[in-house]
């Protein structure tokens, strides 16, 4: 099992790989379009996001699978004081891989620890500081 927390956690070989397959998804979407049959996504949202959050849902339906989450942690147990670590050992028993996006820098991280199924993350609201400030963006 494989977590992608962080861009760098790839390698260039990676990324590449990466690329081509979805530029092969793109170019053949009846080839995929049951490669993800019978599995779930659990959209953990923790702050807002709108085409992040409905990217990776669009990505999901299209390749045949389900989705399952939440888009405002206010309507989660969150509310009531759950921890991330309970939340996704919680998910883990509805989902097969987890779409994290939190406020709290390292909190997909520690996800991570605790879930049990991979865990993925668009980054954070720091993470997207962090990348404008870049020279590289």
């Amino acid at each position: 099992m494989r977590h992608l927390i962080d861009p760098t956690d790839l390698s260039v070989a990676e990324i590449g790989q990466i690329i081509a397959l979805a530029e092969d998804i793109i170019a053949n979407r009846a080839k995929y379009s049951e490669a993800c049959k019978g599995k779930k996504l659990a959209t953990l949202f923790y702050e807002p996001s709108t085409r992040t959050r409905l990217s990776f849902t669009s990505a999901m339906l299209e390749l045949g699978g389900s989705v399952i989450g939440f888009s405002d942690a206010a309507s989660s147990s969150v509310s009531k004081g759950e921890t991330v670590a309970d939340t996704v050992r919680v998910i883990r028993c509805f989902a097969d891989i987890i779409a994290m996006r939190h406020f709290k820098e390292g909190a997909p991280l520690v996800g991570s620890q605790y879930a049990g199924i991979p865990v993925i993350t668009p980054g954070t609201v720091a993470t997207a500081i962090r990348r404008r400030r870049s020279p590289t963006c």
